[in-house]
């Protein structure tokens, strides 16, 4: 039986668009999109330091491995410019 001690190793303090939340690791895309309330088209990233690009997690139940304090945010996944 895991002890609290456990507990707190399987859980850790993410940011998902500016507001802290506390998430199962690992865990799934989907449950990163329910825990961050994303509306319908809108793509998820993890934040990656320096000059890579920013980590798309797909809204499925692809397995995500988190660090605590790894920083989240959303976008749309179409951005329309409107008429010229």
């Amino acid at each position: 039986m895991p002890t609290n001690e456990n507990k707190e190793k399987d859980e850790v303090n993410i940011i998902i668009d500016r507001k802290h939340k506390r998430s199962p690791n690992p865990t799934t895309g989907n449950a990163l999109y329910v825990l961050g309330e994303l509306p319908s088209g809108y793509t998820l990233f993890r934040e990656t330091p320096g000059p890579k690009d920013d980590e798309p997690i797909p809204n499925d139940a692809t397995i995500v491995h988190l660090k605590d304090g790894d920083h989240f945010y959303s976008s749309q996944e179409t951005i329309n410019p409107g008429a010229y």
